[in-house]
């Protein structure tokens, strides 16, 4: 009973789908590390300028970027909510440029396979020996049943068999 399980969790496991899946999840982590590094080093002391600066706790680490306004004593954080769409912005830009590309390079190689198909079913394929021997006896026949031709397909069939 464990050993099917385990045989289907292989054959499920080691599909191409779940591990370009996993690998597609791994990179997207390494990616979104990168953006959300762009983000804080470059893209929130942009929204800090813009915006009104950043407050920072007693340790220099920035709390609030970008500045924030009050309502009723809550603090609401716009800086970060917009570093967030921009983060998000960021990363669904390159992932739909990737698709794109992925997208017309199957389309290309889809477009060449079809190609490829088609081509092969036109040429002709080389005739077989049966067939060039009906040939020739089709265009002796066709030339005159001389007692010569007849003698040679006569001699075409002894060749044959």
């Amino acid at each position: 009973m464990f050993k099917k399980f385990m045989t289907e969790f292989k054959e499920f496991a080691l599909k191409g789908n779940v591990m370009d899946m996993a690998i597609g999840v791994i990179i997207g982590g390494a990616f979104s590390a990168i953006v959300t590094a762009l983000t804080s080093s470059f893209i929130n002391p942009l929204i800090a300028v813009i915006t009104g600066g950043v407050k920072y706790d007693e340790e220099g680490n920035p709390m609030i970027v970008g500045g924030s306004f009050k309502i009723n004593g809550v603090a609401f954080d716009y800086g970060a909510f917009i570093s967030a769409i921009l983060n998000f912005l960021i990363i669904a830009l390159v992932l739909f440029i990737m698709l794109k590309a992925v997208n017309g390079a199957v389309a290309k190689a889809a477009a060449l396979a079809k190609k490829e198909e088609e081509e092969k079913e036109e040429e002709p394929a080389e005739p077989t020996a049966e067939e060039k021997l009906l040939t020739e006896i089709r265009d002796l026949l066709t030339a005159g049943a001389t007692p010569e031709a007849l003698a040679k397909i006569e001699a075409a069939k002894a060749d044959a068999e």
